[in-house]
């Protein structure tokens, strides 16, 4: 009996890896003739380089770039070799993602995607010419200022000062040259994994759906909305086109609109997953799925990756299992995709000790779907 195992990372406790070797652990302490595969995956956000490089036997690569501060930190990056040569694969989650930043310390006026810009540029120095950037769970609203900045744009306030890019500049914002960009840009093929669709602008936009979580009060909200209205006047009247309203723009805190801006396609992060480790020849040759993430809901339907799973077994006429952290509002929706949904939460109880305990349910949680999983082959 083979088992493809494709979870998500469940965040704030466990890696996909980490996920991957509990489940394994776990279903051969009860099926013990199962030849078990661990692709461990993501759909943009946190382990998106892990995953990536895991699946496709790549390296780790280390850099030095701009923390979310601008302070610099050690950063890993991803190497993999893909039939149109080497690809660079980067995080935002890694370099100034949210969990990187105390909550009390969270506040988008003083985060920078610099870090990005560092990476790509030392990626280009590198030889790179096809990069692959994860832009979930970021913990800025710079609408990409800071990044544009690293690659040589530059960006002036009003009293003529060179602003840095953080997403307090975006209120200073007087003139805009994009005239120094790299030249190597022009060269490379960018993908933008992410399975975010919201606009860089309004209601729908970065700034008023990701602005509250990444620190923004209500008047906070109200000036980077106002501030990034105008940058994007001004970036898009040099750059001679108009992306704001793209899917997708909004980003990372507007991070979608200036990787568009550097001529990046933006594709749906487990999309992005799937065919760089081949998950759908995979799971044609399963007999069994088992994916999940840290909560599934009805959000999970809007795009996230066990959703991605799911109708990939569904469609190769395959049994997959939903193992995950818990079960919120909407989780029904999720049962067309699934011979069963587990939550590894089994009572009530504090997140806290939710993630003490996050290893020792999971097993649990997996013990419990391998007996369905034995059920079910006694039956055939």
């Amino acid at each position: 009996m083979k088992i493809v195992l494709a979870p998500d990372s469940y965040k704030g406790s466990m890696s996909a890896l980490e996920v991957c070797a509990v489940i394994g652990r776990a279903l051969r302490a009860e099926l013990e003739d199962a030849d078990i595969e661990a692709l461990p995956m993501a759909d943009g956000g946190e382990g998106t380089v892990e995953a990536i490089v895991a699946g496709a036997s790549g390296r780790i690569v280390e850099l030095t770039a701009a923390r979310w501060s601008g302070e610099p930190i050690a950063a890993r990056i991803g190497h993999i070799e893909t039939e149109d040569g080497p690809c660079a694969v980067m995080e935002a989650a890694g370099l100034f993602g949210l969990p990187m930043v105390r909550p009390s310390e969270r506040n988008p006026l003083l985060a920078t995607t610099r870090g990005l810009g560092d990476a790509m540029r030392q990626v280009l120095d590198r030889g790179y010419r096809r990069m692959v950037i994860g832009l979930g769970g970021s913990a800025t609203n710079d609408g990409g200022m800071g990044m544009l900045s690293a690659l040589g744009a530059k960006f002036w306030g009003r009293d003529g000062e060179e602003l840095a890019g953080f997403g307090r500049d975006l209120a200073e914002l007087a003139r805009v040259d994009l005239s120094g960009l790299d030249k190597r840009l022009a060269e490379c093929a960018i993908t933008i994994a992410s399975d975010v669709a919201n606009p860089l602008l309004g209601e729908q936009g970065a700034t008023r759906v990701y602005g509250p979580q990444k620190g923004a009060d209500a008047a906070m909200v109200e000036l980077l909305e106002q501030a990034m209205c105008r940058y994007a006047d001004q970036v898009e009247d040099a750059a001679g086109k108009r992306l704001r309203d793209f899917p997708g723009a909004g980003a990372a805190g507007g991070l979608g609109f200036a990787l568009l801006l550097l001529g990046g396609k933006i594709v749906p992060g487990a999309e992005v997953l799937e065919r760089i480790v081949g998950l759908r020849a995979r799971i044609a040759r399963s007999d069994w799925i088992i994916t999940g993430e840290g909560r599934s809901d009805g959000q999970t339907l809007f795009g996230k990756l066990p959703l991605h799973v799911g109708k990939l077994a569904q469609s190769a006429g395959k049994p997959a299992l939903l193992i995950s952290g818990s079960l919120g509002m909407g989780w029904e929706r999720l049962q067309p995709y699934f011979v069963s949904c587990f939550s590894t939460v089994t009572s009530p109880v504090s997140l806290e000790e939710c993630l003490r305990h996050a290893e020792k349910n999971l097993e649990a949680a997996a013990r419990n779907a391998a007996q369905l999983i034995k059920y079910c082959s006694r039956r055939q």
